[in-house]
């Protein structure tokens, strides 16, 4: 209490013990008087400075910790609404670079190749990526596109149908044997720049 208050511990013991002797005093006189006189209870200046000093201490010491409290609260709110939104855009991000996967509700779809060859390399007129990864069961105009770039190297891989399904993954595989590859029926950028690059068979 003292080193609340700000005051000297010494100085409030006795109080203490003062306070303490008159309490019992008070009980016995009250005791011993008719329940019609009023009991009168006696505070030096000092106490009564002490017990207002006390109270505005615990107010402003309660005020900070709720100011704290308060400010502590709105910055957590900030940083998880900012690590949200980043979160938000990553995953924005990974949808839109990685290729879709083959589900029940598929809508089989027909692709047109288109083919044109620019700057050295072979287009089929659905991407242009260099670099996109494509496996077993992606779907979309990535793998029409590979699809294409594997009929014109004479590699069929069945339908144009944009599914990376057991034929285009064969056919894959016999490109990357044919040049030089590592066989593992995945479309990477050497397996893209073989598709692109590749001259047509004779």
């Amino acid at each position: 209490m003292a080193r609340i208050c700000g005051d000297d511990p010494t100085r409030l013991l006795v109080l203490h013990e003062i306070a303490a002797e008159r309490w019992a005093d008070g009980r016995v006189v009250a005791a011993g008087a008719p329940e019609s006189a009023p009991s009168t209870s006696a505070h030096t200046p000092t106490e009564r400075q002490s017990y207002v000093r006390c109270p505005r201490a615990l107010v402003t010491a309660g005020a900070v910790a709720l100011t704290l409290s308060v400010s502590a609260a709105l910055l957590l709110a900030v940083r998880l609404a900012d690590a949200r939104a980043e979160l938000a855009d990553e995953r924005a991000g990974t949808v839109g670079t990685t290729p879709a996967i083959v589900t029940e509700s598929l809508v089989p779809v027909s692709y047109t190749c288109r083919l044109e060859r620019r700057d050295g390399r072979w287009y089929a007129g659905l991407s242009r990526t260099t670099d996109t990864i494509l496996a077993y069961t992606h779907v979309g105009p990535e793998v029409a596109e590979a699809q294409c770039l594997l009929r014109r190297t004479g590699v069929p891989p069945g339908d144009i149908d944009g599914v990376f399904g057991p034929q285009t993954q064969r056919a894959v595989e016999r490109v990357q044997t044919r040049d030089g590859l590592v066989v593992d029926g995945v479309i990477g950028p050497h397996t893209w720049k073989a598709l692109r690059e590749g001259a047509a068979p004779k």
